[in-house]
């Protein structure tokens, strides 16, 4: 895949009922690129009367899609991916100008989302019920029934992939889906809507850009009882309310994490070093749900661990997006920059040693964009904020350790429940800690790996809900039970 340059600027359209639309506001969102502050491109502001207009059109189309039979939904998905291939480059070009985020990593996004469709196409057949054992004279089955209308709301960090990821399932399972993409970067999502309208059958998929009026009218419309979400804690908490005040609906969230990295004495501080460079997703900026930002290193280990990342982080190459061998792109907006450097400021105040970055990038190239190093606190407490809260950005924080209970009580001590790698070569001491870790996604020797199918999601304030394999698909279904009289 390469770089398209007449893709941009792009002029984006809303998706609903099958055509491409403006807002009925006439407003525009002005999309700016993080690297360089340039204009990319505008998508239309939504209003609360756009999404009436998009449930409306969703729900007149579901009933027909979800008469359509397993085979024929997936043949839709298939070709929606096939579609998606054939303008790859395209979809390149718009998330790696609207997000900051580099080539190489974005690459991956759009291979994975492109294999997700394909992926929930195969799986509809395991959407299945039961039967029940019971009495002679009575036949008791369950059946799997969709919801209706769903509406997703995802984040900034990979919005093509978490577009495509979340309409794939709720599609093969026989819903309509409103799909509300970041007004950060919504553009790849209106290229996704300009795709699908040539694909699939009008209504089946609506996408309405715009800011907080149009997700909060998609959280509270009372024709959509399924809704899921991706973003922050507080966002995720004030979607919960706010839908509970019109009707009563199933919520799945994905939401923040302050995951934790334990390193026993047993392990390689050179594998080490490297798995928590990785573990942080520097590619991303740091702005992933997933990544490990407390690493916990034991006493034995933790100095040479230390100098061996910071040399690490201090070689990792930042620059332009667009180039192949940039590994760390732009932060996605000046807000959030501001945001990090304010973290910086606070880790420094509270006694952390500041042992890589901690400041924009000098030098040509930096001048414009929202820059920012990749950077490294040691001599962290738990009790310190870099290490309570989630930053969302490129800040590593490591703590020291040397008893394992202790060790595990900090590492749970946060609200987030999300991910977390234990590394060591005692089997034992892996699954014990593993086992005490209040975490829905675990790494043992490994960082940042989610193979098909694993379900993936947090416990605590990290969310609620699964996703990503057949518990997902099942998540977008109702069941239904059938006792029949002999």
């Amino acid at each position: 895949m390469k770089r398209i340059d007449n893709v941009l600027p792009a002029t984006g359209k809303m998706l609903i009922g099958g055509e491409l639309r403006e807002s009925l506001s006439g407003n525009w969102i002005e999309c700016m690129n993080p690297a360089t502050e340039d204009y990319i491109g505008k998508v239309p502001s939504g209003t609360e009367a756009d999404v009436a207009s998009a449930v409306k059109a969703a729900e007149a189309a579901q009933p027909a899609w979800a008469e359509l039979s397993v085979a024929q939904r997936a043949d839709h998905l298939r070709r929606l991916a096939d579609a998606l291939e054939m303008r790859a480059d395209e979809l390149l070009t718009l998330e790696v100008a609207d997000t900051g985020n580099s080539i190489t990593g974005m690459r991956g996004d759009i291979s994975a989302c492109i294999d997700r469709l394909r992926y929930f196409a195969g799986l509809g057949y395991e959407l299945q019920g039961h039967t029940i054992p019971g009495s002679a004279d009575k036949l008791s089955l369950t059946l799997r029934e969709p919801y209706g209308v769903v509406g997703r709301i995802v984040a900034f960090n990979h919005p093509i992939a978490m577009a495509t990821h979340g309409i794939a399932s709720p599609l093969v399972a026989g819903n309509s889906v409103v799909l509300k993409p970041s007004e950060q970067c919504p553009l790849s999502a209106t290229l996704l809507g300009e795709i699908a309208a040539q694909v699939l059958p009008p209504g089946v998929l609506n996408i309405v850009t715009g800011g907080v009026e149009v997700g909060s009218s998609l959280v509270r419309h009372p024709r959509v009882k399924r809704l899921s979400f991706v973003g922050s804690v507080r966002t995720g908490m004030a979607i919960q309310r706010s839908a509970a005040e019109v009707a009563v609906k199933s919520i799945s969230l994905e939401l923040g994490g302050k995951n934790p990295f334990i390193a026993f004495p047993d392990a390689s501080p050179d594998a080490v070093a490297e798995a928590a460079v990785a573990g942080m997703n520097f590619i991303w900026q740091g702005q992933s749900c997933s990544s490990t930002s407390r690493l916990f290193v034991h006493d034995a280990i933790h100095d040479e661990v230390v100098s061996l990342i910071a040399r690490k982080v201090q070689a990792i190459r930042i620059g332009d997006p667009f180039a192949s061998d940039t590994q760390m792109g732009a932060i996605n907006s000046r807000a959030h920059l501001e945001k990090i450097e304010q973290y910086v400021k606070i880790g420094k105040a509270e006694g952390a040693r500041l042992v890589a970055g901690g400041s924009r990038p000098a030098g040509q190239g930096f001048e414009r964009g929202f820059w920012f190093e990749p950077t490294v606190f040691a001599d962290v407490r738990q009790d310190m904020r870099i290490a309570q809260e989630e930053i969302f950005g490129p800040i590593l924080s490591i703590l020291r350790w040397s008893d394992i209970d202790e060790v595990i009580e900090l590492a749970n001590s946060v609200e987030y429940g999300l991910t977390a790698a234990v590394w060591t070569s005692d089997i034992k001491n892996a699954l014990r800690t593993a086992k005490r870790l209040q975490c829905g996604y675990i790494w043992v020797n490994g960082v940042n790996t989610q193979t098909r199918g694993v379900p993936f999601g947090g416990f605590k304030n990290s969310g609620t809900g699964r996703e990503r394999g057949i518990e997902e698909l099942y998540s977008y279904t109702e069941e239904k039970s059938l006792q029949i009289f002999l």
